[in-house]
């Protein structure tokens, strides 16, 4: 489903009861609302252009702002107010919600190595 933005558009790429997956279209010099998610992490990854991630860290007296270009993404914590915006280039981003940090998922039994 695609939605019209103030920002621009959203499309719902995946949805399951873990994960959201939406592909975000942001026109020029535009932004979202500064919000917060209660339980679920929100990634950005930059398929096109260059995008601002601004968070108001929880731990420390903070706004952080990260700038992402093409390729690359971050993570927003539950609980952390933020918004994302542009300057003077559209872009174009797939921001996904999931519950829980999965970087941290696998246990080893074994080492890899080399023959």
């Amino acid at each position: 489903m695609k939605e019209g933005k103030v920002w621009g558009t959203t499309e719902t790429l995946l949805t399951t009861n873990t994960v959201e997956v939406h592909r975000i279209k942001i026109n020029p010099r535009s932004y979202c609302s500064m919000h917060k998610h209660e339980f679920k992490w929100n990634m950005f990854y930059v398929i096109k252009g260059k995008l601002y991630i601004e968070v108001e860290k929880n731990n420390y007296d903070l706004t952080d702002v990260t700038e992402l270009f093409q390729g690359q993404y971050t993570s927003v914590k539950p609980n952390e107010f933020h918004r994302f915006f542009t300057k003077d280039e559209p872009v174009e981003a797939l921001e996904v919600y999931y519950l829980n940090s999965i970087s941290e998922d696998i246990v080893r039994k074994t080492v890899g190595g080399v023959e």
